[in-house]
């Protein structure tokens, strides 16, 4: 089980698009709208977890009409947020500032999150601690994930409400939205590279 617990953190606190999303959203808009998306992308994670132990995730994705049919919306719906938090904090933007995606797209981001799948198939798949009773395991994983999917989520929330808090220049705050983007932006296509 403790293996279990150090890959979870480890998988959890390495950037990836739920964090950086996370993180751009607190520091272009606010701990309220952070919140709000957090919330969205809590229930995601989970409304994975439960595709990838239910295996509707694995049918799903091996569809040769719908797989990538999902994959390049995914990408699409992946860059149009980086778009969003690379000119949330600027005001020589190209769109007039918005409101922050809310719950609907922190769920709609972790259906459409390639490490999400990645990572929910290697923890259910793997690091068996109980294999005399699936079931319970299952149930203790879900616990322990959620346990340590929380707090992570909340760090990298307050570190980008704590750039936002710190009343930097339009354009460092451009800046670090950029960066932020940009950064969401490579991880989006580690993620999707054919391998």
């Amino acid at each position: 089980m403790l293996t279990f617990i150090t890959a979870i953190f480890f998988l959890l606190i390495t950037p990836g698009i739920g964090v950086l999303t996370t993180a751009g959203i607190g520091a272009g808009y606010g701990f309220s709208s952070g919140l709000r998306f957090l919330v969205g992308l809590f229930l995601g994670t989970n409304a994975v977890a439960i595709l990838v132990v239910t295996g509707i995730a694995a049918v799903v994705l091996a569809n040769p009409i719908l797989g990538p049919i999902l994959l390049y919306g995914s990408v699409a719906y992946l860059l149009y947020l980086a778009f969003r938090i690379g000119w949330a904090g600027s005001k020589i933007a190209f769109v007039e500032r918005q409101s922050a995606p809310g719950m609907v797209g922190g769920f709609g981001l972790q259906l459409i999150n390639p490490k999400a799948y990645a990572v929910n198939t290697t923890l259910f798949s793997g690091f068996h601690f109980m294999a005399e009773n699936q079931s319970t395991e299952i149930v203790l994983k879900f616990v322990i994930i959620n346990a340590i999917w929380i707090p992570v989520h909340l760090v990298w929330l307050w570190a980008g409400v704590s750039l936002k808090r710190l009343n930097l220049s339009d354009r460092t705050q451009s800046f670090i939205n950029k960066g932020m983007a940009l950064s969401m932006l490579i991880v989006v296509v580690l993620a999707a590279w054919p391998r």
